[in-house]
């Protein structure tokens, strides 16, 4: 895909097939210990259905990454409970999490987080290769991959030689290669210009109508808007809920 093809947009149509939470939150409590100590979530409740796209919104400083961070097992919170596909992570050694995490979510990142001493093939295989999937079969998954998302002929560069918006395109493939039940995604845009914003959020909206379930924080309210739910987060609670405001419409002109 590239940066002048745009998809068609209509009007939302939340998902009502399947309503089964893949991750859910009750009373979720995180505190960040200093010489005065900041409640960061204050008893946050949040169901996030399989197979949505969730956007979390909010003024900085209102909690949005750090509740991705808990939900997500990045971070370790203080109180209240996570279940992710029916699993309690908080019951988890750290070891067993960052495995779970690796089998099981993708993560897309403002700063993008390629290493820059391997190709753009190369950062989207490690997914797979921590999995144990064999060389020749996660080179071919991989390659598959940045095809879908328009960067065949940039498998073989490092990040240094994309642009912005090719290494975060890379991001997003190495995010949805190994098929996770989650995608995370903290301001995926933030660095982006509005042409190559739009040109991500499409992939995301693309990748999440094939059935991914996606969560992303953003202060962008025109990438908010293509979410199917949007939760507004204020002073460590969520403030609101609504449906978002555009999907992608398939094939219909």
């Amino acid at each position: 895909m590239h940066a002048e093809q745009h998809l068609r947009i209509t009007e939302p149509t939340l998902k009502s097939d399947n309503q089964t939470p893949i991750v859910q939150a009750s009373r979720l409590r995180k505190i960040y210990h200093s010489a005065s100590d900041v409640e960061a979530l204050r008893g946050v409740d949040l169901d996030i259905v399989r197979g949505e796209m969730l956007a979390v919104v909010g003024p900085s400083g209102s909690g949005k990454t750090t509740l991705l961070n808990c939900l997500s097992g990045l971070d370790r919170f203080d109180g209240g409970s996570v279940m992710v596909e029916g699993v309690d992570i908080a019951l988890m050694s750290d070891r067993e999490r960052t495995a779970y995490r690796g089998r099981h979510m993708g993560f897309v990142f403002q700063a993008f987080n390629l290493l820059p001493v391997l190709t753009a093939v190369e950062n989207v295989e490690i997914p797979l290769l921590l999995q144990g999937i064999g060389g020749r079969e996660a080179r071919r998954r991989s390659l598959d991959m940045l095809e879908t998302l328009g960067l065949a002929n940039r498998a073989q560069h490092r990040p240094d030689s994309l642009s912005g918006g090719e290494q975060q395109r890379v991001a997003v493939a190495r995010a949805l290669v190994h098929r996770p039940a989650v995608v995370w995604a903290d301001e995926p845009t933030g660095n982006l210009d509005t042409e190559v914003t739009e040109v991500i959020v499409e992939l995301l909206i693309r990748m999440n109508r094939d059935g991914q379930t996606i969560v992303l924080v953003t202060h962008n309210p025109l990438v908010a808007e293509r979410a199917q739910r949007v939760v507004r987060m204020r002073d460590g609670r969520i403030e609101s809920q609504r449906a978002g405001h555009a999907v992608i419409a398939g094939e219909r002109a």
